[in-house]
């Protein structure tokens, strides 16, 4: 071995190896900094980088066999031949020396002085795609081509475009003869809407050639920005030309990522045939209005024609959820799933976040899904929608806030979503953010009633009660949402008894009942029994009350009429009615269900004087899921169990968290009063820590609260006064 290293060495293998490595050094390093100023491919740089190492082996032969002498380039003698007078060795080596150290400067030099720039991401870019116009005379392309575009154009993570759907029933408001969202009628919605740009694209023939025109108009004064224009020469072949304009308009509107996106199925919407475009564009169609057994039929149409079109088995399984065939849903799932490929990003991440929403309701899975969604593709407002609604139902409240905030970057005029925030804003207990939202919605559309309750309840947490009760009667003015009277009337009854006020929150309950039932609004109505049954048990008429539990279950069903309605009977003694609720709680798949059931059990428990078995029931109900009423309930449970630095920390937890308190079952109906006896509780467990002072002021607080007296004001009343 050392005898074959002074062979390279004495052939001088190692001085030329050092100085072709530092030459290549020094050109790749330059060439990546001065070859991207003239726009050069990046494949030059990655051919010369290959060049470079493919040379190596061909030097080190060249090194072995030649040699470089005064009588030219000669054959290495051999170590026994006469020895050739080498040229300046030690020449070589300082060259080569000189070399590297010209390498590592340079690339030092670079790398310090050149650092690279964070990717600028593009402005988000909020569009509108009105009607296309055909002249061919061919219904088939009606509402196909502005779907493919849309499908193509979101491709882009910066660009969103508004619901084509919502845009036209705003356009019916401004003008109510609008059948269709053409030019005229779109640009009226995008000014409403704050939206900048318009898509407006036409589809003419000459025989059996296609030609498809989409013009970029500012909305602001209805210019032209830019025009694309793209042929088919045959039917058939109109979407894969969608596809191509689509990735034309999304380079006009500033996509830096078209290099990236491989294939056709990341461009545009694609079908098999445009007759399974169209029996898609139906059911999606049909699908929206509600009319989910036409919008299954034509869904299974589409994928007749087109066995391989994910985005029909997507929009079939969940038509067939909602109607109640779980099987079904869910072999059309699968088979969705296995046919991703076939769909945009965007549009796989949306059909995951759709599925584990509704059908494997793991709602875990579905915020890490939009999450992922909005991450990739920051301006897509229906995924921040989606993801909002998402972290709501893990009640992470703050998120649903942010993201709501960032939508109205993009549309800032849209009521819809500055009514969703605030929304959010009162049930994470955020006054101030929910009453100015709310004012702003209520400003520019009164007859918004759902933005009216965190308007009612904001002013109610701040002790503002004439101001909570007037938003209660403007409300019940209006009839544009489902808040209106009905609501309204629960809001003013939930206000009188959070007061105490318990005959008139009676009066009102029994006349809201009654208006319900003669409407035929069986829900509504159940809820008001409930809150009625709750009247009752705080006057100690048990009987009164089960039987206004029991009305309200025969009306309608669902969790928060069951948990409350169990409540009642547990408070009454009826347990055994309690027990029948708490068993159907715990078998069901949702978090929340099985939560309030375990919540129950621990009632049940303590009602029969198994404290140490109701807390540990209590406990088990927060590792399912953290509810507000659970941490409530909780903290009584630690008090009766003489767990009282637990029972402060819980109780304190709950006042913290009132937000959630104002609407408990997270269903808009409110119930601000069960924030009523919360003083109350808090100052039992600060009397029991000789904490008397602040045991005292909230005893007191809460007398003021029930200025007419009741069984707990009188203990409260009594409790004060022995800590005076």
């Amino acid at each position: 071995m050392m005898r074959f290293i002074r062979e390279l060495r004495r052939r001088e293998v190692f001085r030329t190896v050092g100085l072709y490595v530092g030459i290549c050094w020094v050109l790749i390093e330059v060439a990546t900094v001065v070859l991207p100023t003239f726009d050069t491919p990046e494949w030059v740089i990655r051919a010369a980088i290959i060049v470079a190492f493919a040379g190596l082996p061909v030097m080190l032969v060249f090194a072995w066999v030649f040699d470089v002498t005064k009588e030219g380039l000669q054959v290495q003698a051999d170590p026994t031949d006469t020895i050739v007078e080498q040229l300046g060795a030690r020449r070589t080596d300082f060259v080569a020396i000189g070399v590297l150290a010209l390498a590592l400067v340079v690339s030092l030099y670079l790398n310090l002085t050149n650092e690279v720039s964070p990717a600028v991401e593009p402005e988000p870019v909020s569009v509108l795609i009105a009607n296309f116009e055909n002249s061919t005379g061919e219904p088939l392309f009606d509402n196909i081509l502005e779907e493919a575009l849309l499908v193509g154009i979101e491709v882009a993570p910066h660009i969103t475009a508004f619901d084509r759907d919502k845009a036209l029933q705003i356009g019916r408001q401004i003008k109510p003869d609008g059948v269709s969202l053409d030019l005229e009628l779109a640009r009226h919605v995008a000014i409403r809407e704050g939206i900048k740009l318009l898509l407006a694209g036409s589809l003419q023939q000459s025989g059996s050639d296609y030609r498809i025109t989409v013009d970029g108009i500012d909305v602001s004064d209805g210019r032209k920005t830019f025009t694309i224009v793209e042929k088919a020469d045959s039917r058939d072949a109109v979407l894969q030309a969608i596809g191509n304009l689509s990735a034309e308009v999304r380079k006009q509107l500033g996509d830096t990522t078209l290099g990236d996106q491989q294939g056709v199925h990341a461009q545009t919407f694609v079908a098999a045939s445009l007759a399974a475009a169209r029996a898609y564009v139906s059911a999606r169609q049909l699908q929206k209005d509600g009319k989910l057994e036409a919008a299954a039929e034509y869904y299974k149409q589409a994928i007749e024609l087109d066995p391989q079109l994910g985005r029909a088995f997507s929009g079939l399984a969940l038509a067939e959820f909602t109607l109640g065939r779980t099987d079904q849903a869910e072999a059309r799932w699968s088979k969705a799933l296995s046919l991703m490929d076939t769909m945009t990003e965007r549009e796989r991440l949306r059909s995951l976040g759709r599925y584990y929403t509704s059908v494997a309701e793991n709602n875990e899975r579905a915020v890490e899904t939009y999450s992922e969604l909005v991450s990739k593709y920051p301006a897509d407002v229906g995924a921040r929608d989606s993801y909002a609604a998402a972290s709501f139902r893990q009640l992470d409240f703050a998120t649903a806030v942010e993201e709501t905030r960032k939508i109205l970057q993009i549309f800032p005029a849209d009521h819809l979503y500055r009514t969703k925030l605030a929304l959010y804003a009162m049930y994470d207990g955020d006054w101030e953010t929910a009453a100015t939202e709310a004012g702003q919605v209520i400003a520019a559309d009164p007859a918004n009633g759902t933005a009216y309750l965190p308007m009612a309840v904001a002013a109610l947490a701040r002790g503002q009660v004439d101001a909570s009760r007037d938003a209660y009667r403007r409300m019940a003015l209006t009839n544009k949402t489902e808040h209106g009277v009905s609501v309204a009337e629960l809001g003013l009854a939930d206000i009188d008894l959070f007061f105490g006020q318990i005959s008139a929150a009676q009066e009102r309950l029994r006349a809201g009942i009654d208006t319900d039932i003669e409407s035929g609004t069986h829900r509504a109505a159940a809820v008001k029994y409930i809150a009625l049954a709750q009247s009752y048990a705080e006057q100690e008429n048990f009987s009164a009350a089960t039987t206004a539990a029991a009305n309200a279950l025969q009306l309608a069903d669902g969790d928060a009429l069951k948990v409350s309605a169990a409540m009642i009977y547990i408070q009454a003694g009826d347990l055994a009615l309690a027990r029948a609720i708490v068993d159907e709680l715990t078998e069901q798949a949702h978090a929340h269900s099985r939560a309030y059931g375990q919540m129950l059990q621990g009632m049940i428990l303590e009602s029969e004087g198994a404290r140490t078995g109701a807390v540990l029931a209590m406990r088990e109900a927060i590792t399912t899921a953290d509810l507000w009423l659970i941490r409530y309930q909780m903290g009584k449970a630690y008090l009766r169990a003489g767990h009282y630095p637990e029972a402060l920390d819980e109780l304190m937890t709950s006042k913290e968290r009132s937000g959630e308190a104002t609407s408990v079952f997270l269903d808009d109906m409110p119930t601000y009063r069960l924030l009523a006896e919360l003083p109350y509780w808090i100052g039992r467990v600060q009397e029991e820590l000789k904490i008397r002072s602040a045991a005292r002021a909230n005893y007191e607080e809460y007398v003021a609260l029930r200025p007419h007296g009741g069984a707990l004001a009188r203990d409260a009343n009594k409790r004060a006064s022995k800590l005076k």
